[in-house]
């Protein structure tokens, strides 16, 4: 790699860090440009020659807190009994307790929509549906004659119950739930929701 190359590389990796240290303090909303440029020492202009546009910029910043998620679901399905019901349910507060402590960039995860008439790129894509895995394989073995596609419409249906709950348990308002109770409640969920669909059909 030529030096040019290199410096532009190393550019680049500090704006994104920078991006995610600049959500995470301000939120989505507060991430300007021209702060980012002055931080990491270009022109404000040169940003567009790091990354393509914002949208990019966040969506590489999303990269950063999906695999840091990732490690967090890896490490909560190894951290007790293999059972697939146990693990969901510590799959589920670990979301819970990540989502807890890193509010603005999980909520920059779900709040941040591209511009009109552009869609996520594919690798973004495939990096979001890959963490479905620490779902769909405990649902797996619960339930060995579900077909692929019965297994992840399940798999997003409980996502997306989880998520409901700890998107409102945390909001800064009325809704809001103290998180030792939002953990508690998570795990009745989740252990309600498995409970009604292995009971044999009436």
């Amino acid at each position: 790699m030529s030096k040019a190359l290199e410096r532009r590389e190393k550019l680049r990796e500090a704006l994104i860090l920078a991006a995610e240290r600049m959500i995470a303090e301000r939120g989505l909303a507060g991430l300007k440009t021209r702060d980012l440029a002055r931080e990491i020492g270009c022109a404000n202009g040169a940003v567009y020659n790091l990354v393509a546009d914002v949208d990019e910029l966040i969506l590489r910043v999303g990269s950063l807190t999906l695999h840091r998620l990732d490690e967090a679901l890896t490490s909560a399905e190894d951290a007790g009994p293999a059972s697939p019901q146990e693990t969901l349910i510590r799959i589920a507060i670990a979301y819970c307790d990540f989502a807890a402590d890193n509010l603005e960039l999980w909520r920059a995860l779900f709040e941040h929509r591209m511009e009109r008439g552009k869609v996520v790129p594919d690798w973004a894509v495939s990096e979001q549906m890959e963490l479905f895995r620490h779902i769909y394989r405990p649902l797996a073995t619960l339930f060995p004659d579900r077909s692929p596609d019965e297994l992840g419409i399940t798999a997003r249906s409980l996502f997306s119950a989880v998520h409901g709950m700890v998107a409102l348990g945390l909001e800064q308002k009325l809704v809001a739930v103290p998180l030792p109770a939002l953990r508690n409640e998570i795990a009745a969920l989740v252990r309600a929701t498995l409970l009604g669909l292995v009971a044999p059909a009436q």
